[in-house]
């Protein structure tokens, strides 16, 4: 009896503790906003829907032992710098993870900082949900190499909204529009020449 009531204690702290966590992951984007909101345009955001993050810590954590601090730089070197996760994001999936019997902790020999290992469990996770994984690394490597940089992009942005602004005035005159023409021209040359 005692034994009962204190597994079901147990369980429940687990449970909570595991909520807590859970809200803290999905609350934070819309209190706090993350790194990528702002500086990919959106489309990097998309890259961490649904549990993908999960899955892509999980696959860096299969590549081998990783440190959370490791994860964080790991994925930023894989998408080039254009998206630099939050601790806030990635110390609460780690947990999850741990939760979910997908890692175990173990204390690095280094330090106090904790190294996650991936289960098998956590494997068999990974092999489940394996075109979900490649996809998501195909992006990502996309945006690491083949996209623009993110200073590209706002720049091309910021031309496109200073043409709309500018037309929405009125019409341009013959002089207005060679000027405009002028300097998207300027621009093209500086660009083919960079």
């Amino acid at each position: 009896m005692h034994h009962r009531q204190f597994h079901g204690h147990h369980h429940g702290h687990g449970h909570h503790h595991g909520r807590r966590f859970a809200r803290q992951e999905d609350g934070n984007p819309g209190r706090h906003g993350h790194p990528w909101r702002g500086r990919g345009g959106g489309g990097l955001g998309r890259f961490f829907a649904h549990g993908d993050l999960r899955l892509v810590i999980l696959h860096l954590i299969a590549e081998k032992p990783r440190h959370g601090y490791e994860i964080i730089k790991a994925i930023e070197e894989r998408v080039a710098g254009a998206y630099s996760p939050s601790p806030g994001v990635i110390y609460p999936t780690l947990t999850l993870l741990e939760e979910l019997g997908y890692v175990t902790v173990e204390a690095a020999e280094e330090g106090n900082r904790k190294l996650h290992v991936i289960t098998g469990q956590g494997r068999a996770f990974l092999e489940a949900n394996r075109p979900a994984l490649d996809a998501l690394l195909a992006r990502m490597d996309e945006a690491g190499s083949g996209g623009p940089a993110p200073q590209v992009i706002r720049a091309m942005e910021n031309l496109k909204l200073a043409l709309r602004l500018r037309l929405s005035r009125g019409p341009l005159s013959p002089a207005e529009a060679d000027a405009v023409a002028a300097a998207i021209d300027a621009a093209a040359s500086a660009v083919e020449k960079s």
